[in-house]
């Protein structure tokens, strides 16, 4: 069976300060689910438990960093003491650094890795035993469409997310026949993502890989500004991001391609595995005019400003919640 309705479950979301991380907060909660939120930043996680306060549910906030593995591992028994239970576990947090492999240094490297890859390990480990005494629950791990092809500029992110898709993938298989449903959610271009929150050199004004890809396609140029002004206003909303995922729960899809272009991606990588690009520019129009650029009925339309989920917050570094 998969699980038809979160009303009454409790339900944790890493990187619930903004974008889709916040709008499965306020989707769940909207379903009657209780919410344990769990972001790095105090203000934006503030801000998402006050839009929680809308619900007749108990919320529990918690500062996290899914990099400190001590403090994933102390992260369900907080959850319990305060809900009782878990059922459902949304590792959402992710961040990026648009930079060719030679030019990234291991210290940046290893920042990306630990949040996009380690922590949905560590998170998985220190759940997995707790979903597995609930009737029914569900672990729900964020790839990206960049899990399955890869442009340049962004190895350290498309390692991690391949890895997060392998790893969700197999345990998947592992887990079928517990109680324990496996998902591995894989956005394309939704409106609060990477791109619109990427933190470039003001020198260079390099935009990223998949924004110089699309501005060229659509004779936009590569002026940073303009590029993110594209993607920001056609991007999916997240709060529709959000409920392609949550109806992917429901219907207990362990694959959930969010958005067009997710779908059109993997279908261009399964037909030309070493030359999907090639592809590319046959989707781009019809992705803009597909797009759902409006937020859901009766959510709140605002896009968290962008922040940073490493205190060294460096020139080029961008923090996403994809």
């Amino acid at each position: 069976s998969s699980m038809k309705h979160f009303s009454s479950k409790v339900a944790v979301v890493t990187g619930a300060g903004s974008g889709i991380g916040r709008y499965l907060a306020i989707l769940v909660a909207k379903s009657g689910a209780n919410v344990a939120a769990c972001e790095i930043n105090k203000t934006t996680l503030a801000e998402t438990v006050g839009m929680l306060a809308d619900y007749p549910i108990k919320v529990s906030s918690h500062i996290l960093d899914v990099a400190d593995k001590a403090a994933i591992e102390a992260l369900p028994q907080q959850v319990i003491a305060e809900h009782g239970c878990v059922d459902l576990v949304f590792n959402n947090a992710g961040v990026t650094v648009d930079s060719t492999f030679e030019d990234l240094s291991e210290s940046d490297w290893d920042w990306v890795f630990n949040i996009n890859l380690q922590a949905v390990i560590n998170s998985s480990r220190a759940f997995l035993t707790h979903l597995k005494q609930r009737p029914e629950a569900a672990l729900v791990n964020t790839s990206s469409i960049f899990g399955m092809i890869a442009l340049e500029r962004q190895s350290v992110y498309h390692t991690a997310k391949f890895a997060v898709r392998g790893f969700t993938e197999c345990l998947a298989k592992e887990m079928k026949d517990s109680t324990v449903q496996i998902h591995c959610v894989h956005p394309g271009h939704i409106g609060t993502n990477i791109v619109t929150n990427a933190r470039m050199n003001k020198s260079e004004e390099s935009a990223s890989s998949m924004e110089r890809l699309v501005g060229k396609v659509m004779g936009l140029g590569d002026s940073q500004e303009e590029l993110a002004k594209f993607f920001r206003e056609n991007g999916m909303h997240a709060s529709r991001a959000s409920e392609v995922i949550l109806n992917g729960v429901r219907k207990k899809r362990s694959r959930i391609m969010v958005g067009t272009d997710a779908k059109l991606m993997d279908l261009a990588q399964r037909l030309t595995p070493m030359h999907y690009e090639t592809l590319f520019p046959l989707f781009t129009l019809p992705l803009t005019l597909l797009r759902n650029k409006k937020p859901l009925k009766g959510m709140p339309a605002e896009i968290a400003t962008p922040t940073s989920a490493s205190p060294k917050a460096d020139t080029n570094k961008t923090q996403e919640t994809a």
